[in-house]
């Protein structure tokens, strides 16, 4: 009996683990909230970034919250970052991007501090 595997041809899906991983631990370089531990949560077609409000300028208790959404666009092949407006409770487009590591290295500078509060 021969066994035949099949092999995914293109991009892989997101979200995946490989992605996810590859998120966490790029934001270990952050520039901003270093002392917190975020988390990256698959979502349809990317990826949910929380962390603790350490400042408390959103969440009085120090709760997690929402940092940014990564989205891939599968049909025009960008990703979307997205920032949480928190006073609103939706969701602001803040770039487009070819790559992905260059979408993490944007919400890892966060130049405007958008992402980090």
């Amino acid at each position: 009996m021969r066994v035949s595997k099949e092999v995914p041809v293109g991009l892989i899906p997101h979200p995946n683990e490989l992605d996810r991983q590859r998120i966490e631990r790029a934001l270990i370089s952050r520039k901003h909230y270093r002392y917190v531990s975020p988390s990256v949560t698959p979502v349809k077609d990317g990826y949910l970034i929380g962390s603790p409000c350490c400042s408390r300028s959103i969440d009085n208790d120090g709760g997690q919250i929402d940092v940014a959404l990564f989205h891939y666009d599968a049909v025009s092949g960008i990703w979307k970052l997205f920032f949480k407006n928190h006073a609103r409770g939706s969701w602001k487009i803040y770039g487009i991007f070819h790559r992905l590591a260059s979408a993490i290295d944007e919400l890892n500078t966060d130049p405007e501090r958008l992402f980090w509060q």
